[in-house]
């Protein structure tokens, strides 16, 4: 009796310790390995080592050719120097992509030459006509000459937008673009088209309005260029209240400002430029307008400040307007797309879109396994246009953006087109408090894309961190600073967390089913033997 009690007493343990081994070591085991191989654990310090592979997602990737091991320096150079010039030196964002032909570019030279000359003939007598209008009415109109120049650079970004990003990295028209829009001359300005459509009927008893509710202008420069711009609302050090919903949350003019740089700092270069700038209401706004209606909504405030408002704001009242200081208001200038006739986009409902009501909740929010009804669903069920609104969605988590209620594509380039990454104005509103909601695309479809993840991985490490490339890139806007110190460091918060998601997800499914390779070559120049060990 006594034998069979041993025996039986030593089958139960070691039943136990199998269970132990196969259920609770073995996986612990297979993590570690997974860390001493080519995943990261995404901490910043630790001992990381990108993947095989990188670089720029592609729809077509039978044109690509693979890269060889990347190299990563570990240690900071003596001398400091400029982190962004070293991240944009690095391999990963020195790739060759697939040679452009005139199916991968959205515009050819004569088409568009011949778009703007129509409209260029087109405003010199809309402006003849008001002109002669505006001396009958004894109104006085400031003019200024314009000139349309074909090598212009905003000319130069209309024609270099392609099937794989809005812009080239080293596109010498952007950084021009840029410094022209901080400064030219506005010969025009206007309500968007969007605020237009409205015609100023809104119900101010809406919770959420129409698009176009929100204060914007269309300005039109001496060179024909045309810029959004979206005047401050709220001070740089302001949080979001946390009981204010997002959808009824200002826009921030320096949360476009920001997003431009992030975007082209994570290389998806999929936000038009945008660049800060200080506006004279008056000389700038009021006086070249041809539209009465915003004429109208001009009036001096009981500083003498002159200030405007739009045409249907949240309680449709004056103490809703900003003002100059007391003509100056600083405010973001977006460049404009190329026309929708000649460069037609869709715009397409966001899977993961939120509820725009007070109670209401969408089906994502509450079925954990909704990203597998949306992978058997047209267009998400093949391509890249999943996985690109997985990137769309890091994008917005790091800018903490709730309100990517859709998304735009350009026609010409079909479903693996890239998506623009279009009104970021509602992102860096609360510093303190980070969103994971917003990475429910990458949560529950374990997926991304190796250009991506190894691009995130890169900014993680102390050499190129994340926050200090920011801070860098945004020291070249005149409305420095952009963002405040609590801002940029939760960027460096939210990007563990990115990281921390895609590792969850290969420790639950593996690397093979969550990353998925795509295929580059490098055009970056091979460091010499000496020149590595130096930089080590």
């Amino acid at each position: 009796m006594m034998r069979r009690d041993r025996l039986f007493l030593a089958a139960t343990l070691t039943a136990i310790f199998s269970a132990d081994l196969y259920f609770i070591l073995l996986p612990k085991l297979r993590s570690v390995g997974q860390r001493s191989g080519h995943f990261c654990p995404c901490g910043p310090d630790s001992n990381l080592t990108l993947p095989r592979h990188g670089g720029l997602a592609t729809p077509q990737l039978s044109n690509w050719t693979s890269s060889p091991p990347l190299e990563i320096a570990t240690a900071e150079p003596a001398d400091g120097g400029s982190k962004l010039g070293r991240l944009f030196a690095h391999p990963l964002y020195n790739i060759q992509p697939p040679t452009l032909g005139p199916e991968e570019r959205l515009l050819q030279v004569e088409q568009l030459m011949e778009y703007y000359r129509r409209k260029v003939s087109r405003w010199e007598r809309h402006m003849k006509a008001y002109s002669e209008a505006a001396a009958v009415s004894n109104i006085t109109v400031t003019e200024h000459e314009v000139t349309f120049d074909p090598d212009a650079s905003w000319v130069k970004f209309h024609l270099g937008i392609n099937r794989f990003a809005l812009y080239s990295r080293e596109d010498p028209a952007i950084p021009q673009l840029l410094k022209e829009m901080q400064s030219m001359t506005v010969v025009s300005a206007d309500y968007t088209q969007d605020e237009k459509a409205l015609k100023g009927a809104c119900d101010c008893t809406q919770v959420v309005k129409p698009s176009g509710h929100h204060l914007k202008l269309a300005l039109k420069m001496q060179n024909f260029a045309k810029a959004m711009f979206k005047p401050m609302r709220q001070q740089r050090d302001e949080e979001t209240p946390e009981d204010l919903f997002y959808f009824v949350d200002f826009q921030r003019h320096n949360a476009e400002i920001a997003a431009f740089h992030l975007d082209r700092i994570l290389d998806f270069r999929r936000v038009p430029p945008v660049a800060g700038r200080l506006v004279n209401v008056t000389g700038e706004v009021l006086q070249v307008t041809h539209n009465e209606d915003l004429r109208a909504v001009f009036f001096n405030s009981p500083a003498n400040n002159t200030c405007f408002f739009a045409k249907c704001l949240y309680v449709c009242k004056t103490e809703y307007a900003v003002c100059g200081s007391p003509d100056l208001l600083e405010g973001s200038l977006s460049a404009y797309l190329p026309g929708l006739s000649i460069a037609p986009r869709i715009s397409i409902p966001n899977p993961w879109i939120r509820s725009y009501t007070f109670t209401g909740r969408e089906e994502w929010e509450v079925n954990p396994f909704f990203c597998d009804t949306i992978k058997q669903l047209y267009p998400y069920n093949s391509g890249n246009r999943l996985l690109n609104i997985i990137d769309m969605s890091i994008f917005d988590f790091l800018i903490s953006n709730m309100d990517r209620h859709h998304y735009e594509i350009f026609t010409k380039f079909g479903d693996e087109g890239f998506l623009l990454h279009l009104d970021n104005a509602r992102g860096f509103g609360r510093h303190s408090q980070d969103e994971m909601s917003i990475l429910a695309p990458l949560s529950q479809c374990c997926m991304i894309k190796r250009s991506t993840l190894v691009r995130l991985q890169l900014l993680a490490r102390p050499e190129y961190r994340l926050s200090d490339v920011m801070r860098e890139s945004l020291e070249g806007d005149p409305l420095r600073p952009i963002l405040t110190e609590p801002h940029l460091l939760a960027l460096d918060r939210r990007l563990q967390k990115v990281l921390g998601v895609v590792q969850s997800c290969v420790r639950r499914l593996g690397e093979a089913e969550v990353i998925t390779r795509d295929f580059v070559k490098s055009t970056a120049r091979p460091q010499a033997a000496t020149e590595k060990k130096k930089v080590r």
